[in-house]
């Protein structure tokens, strides 16, 4: 017995403590592990791109968006304006969906100063775009601070815009949402119609046509007159949908839904209507194997590039689709059920992977490691249906189809292979995972989270990796060192230039970056753009 233990010098610290000298810039995770604070504007991103209406394993919604709400407030008194871009940031097609970014539009209108009013304002069309968007924004804003002056001058905007065909689209559409209607929202705000089309709109929409014009009033107005036709004449569906441009919000409500109604509404189906019906239109015999113009069409916009761009399809909602589709309706929404057609399932493989960004491959060697501990695979992202897990092992395999050196291995407390390569396809990497459990992980989910260990392998393995990339929630607290701790003894013994990219796929205040490390990046959400990022970081473009 002897006291070896005690004067060997020790190379790194347990990660349930902090680290020695920087105790003022780590705070202790919800795990009890100690990280890095992450900062106001980090996790103001994450928050936004994420959300926090879901629970996750060491927090419930409500701490959760407790902790969204005093970040913004936070952020708002700070920087306002850095705020409304932030806002937007998120907006366009890189939030899961548009209900953070809404939630902290309303925020922002309740800032105390002339700047936050101003900055609300001035971005407030390009996140409220939809009607949908319109009311799910009114029942935020009655909740949480009412409708004074600064509401109700966008509301008047929003409601009176030049555009009039756009706006009858849109409350023809959305013709209620979020306990409001139409006819809420225009007695709200009192809107004086600066139009006569304007005006006759707003007769509609607080009267409707007890006696319809035996001619359309006007071409903005076109799509109201044939919706109201239709509820006269709901025999001749199909004579409505061709002739007056509906889409099946507006027809289905009023009309007689058969086969050839959905053919009809399908040859002008914008790409997220056809995302979202693709199992009905299964179910129908819309599509079928032997329909290939039909499929071509399918083909032709959900692996266009620009369609999925201008639609704003997110990945994860492609993602989504493609495993609700292959399941023939056992999972998800939808109470239809459907024999997937094989080609389908092809396409949405492919879209899957437009969706995200990517380049040209870089020639770099990668290092994928995947966060499989149980924490990562217990919650389900708000309306996907997805564990961080199986999303984290999908961005991950984006990004190594881009590449041709890379390997993808999972940690908690050891560093597996996870048996995943770059010929994998998105199906495969799912197939046979839950909600709660990870793809082809789903047999290698544990407990504890010690980010470290994939150093430690590297260092032994000597894996020489120009860039690492981990995706995980980043609560590491299982270790005898720091991710940051490992990491400098990996640049010791193998590669000094090695540069380290966290994704943090939870909305949490915290990061194993360390913010002295130059060639260390936070990464937050489950943004598209993400995998060329990375590619840009990987080259030292950024």
């Amino acid at each position: 017995m002897n006291y070896q233990f005690f004067t060997q010098k020790k190379t790194g610290t347990p990660q349930s403590q902090p680290i020695p000298g920087r105790e003022k810039e780590m705070i202790q995770g919800r795990s009890g592990g100690f990280m890095f604070n992450a900062g106001i504007w980090q996790m103001l991103r994450r928050c936004l791109l994420i959300g926090t209406a879901q629970s996750t394993y060491y927090a419930g919604k409500q701490e959760l968006t407790e902790d969204f709400v005093q970040v913004i407030k936070e952020a708002i008194a700070t920087n306002p304006n850095k705020v409304a871009e932030e806002i937007v940031y998120a907006s366009d097609g890189r939030a899961i969906n548009n209900s953070a970014p809404l939630f902290a539009l309303v925020l922002l209108s309740m800032g105390a100063t002339p700047e936050a009013k101003k900055a609300f304002q001035e971005i407030f069309p390009q996140v409220v775009r939809t009607g949908s968007h319109f009311y799910e924004w009114l029942s935020y804003t009655k909740a949480m601070r009412g409708f004074g002056k600064v509401v109700r001058e966008v509301g008047k905007r929003w409601l009176s815009r030049e555009n009039v065909k756009s706006l009858t689209y849109q409350l023809l559409k959305y013709q209620q949402r979020y306990g409001f209607s139409h006819r809420d929202a225009k007695r709200l705000f009192h809107v004086q119609p600066p139009t006569e089309e304007h005006n006759a709109l707003f007769r509609w929409v607080v009267k409707g046509w007890d006696e319809m014009p035996t001619e359309i009033p006007t071409e903005a107005l076109a799509q109201i007159w044939w919706y109201e036709w239709l509820k006269r004449n709901p025999n001749k569906t199909h004579e409505a949908i061709a002739q007056g441009n509906l889409t099946h919000e507006m027809v289905a409500p009023v009309g007689k839904m058969d086969k050839q109604a959905w053919q009809l509404l399908f040859d002008k189906m914008p790409i997220g209507a056809m995302l979202r019906n693709l199992g009905s239109l299964t179910e129908l015999e819309v599509l079928r194997v032997d329909t290939p113009a039909n499929l071509d069409r399918v083909e032709g916009v959900l692996n266009s590039s620009t369609y999925l761009r201008k639609g704003r399809i997110h990945p994860i909602d492609a993602l989504k689709a493609l495993k609700t589709y292959q399941s023939g309706g056992r999972i998800g929404r939808s109470k239809k059920t459907w024999n997937p057609v094989g080609r389908i399932v092809d396409i949405l493989e492919k879209a899957v992977e437009l969706s995200f960004d990517v380049v040209e491959p870089t020639e770099k060697v990668f290092m994928h490691a995947v966060d499989i501990s149980g924490s990562m695979s217990y919650g389900v992202v708000s309306s996907v249906g997805m564990s961080c897990c199986e999303i984290a092992t999908t961005m991950a395999l984006v990004t190594a189809k881009a590449e041709k050196n890379y390997a993808i291995r999972g940690f908690s407390t050891k560093f597996r292979d996870l048996g995943i390569s770059k010929k994998d396809s998105f199906r495969s990497a799912i197939r046979n995972g839950s909600a709660t459990r990870c793809a082809k992980a789903s047999n290698q989910n544990f407990g504890g989270t010690d980010a470290s260990v994939a150093y430690d392998w590297m260092i032994k393995n000597k894996f020489k990796a120009d860039i690492i990339c981990f995706w995980t929630d980043s609560e590491s607290w299982a270790g005898n060192s720091h991710p940051a701790q490992a990491l400098a003894k990996y640049r010791q013994k193998v590669n000094e230039n090695i540069r380290a990219v966290y994704v943090t796929l939870a909305p949490y205040g915290i990061t194993l970056v360390d913010p002295k490390d130059p060639l260390s990046w936070d990464l937050g959400g489950f943004d598209p753009g993400i995998p060329r990022l990375i590619q840009m970081l990987a080259q030292g473009e950024v």
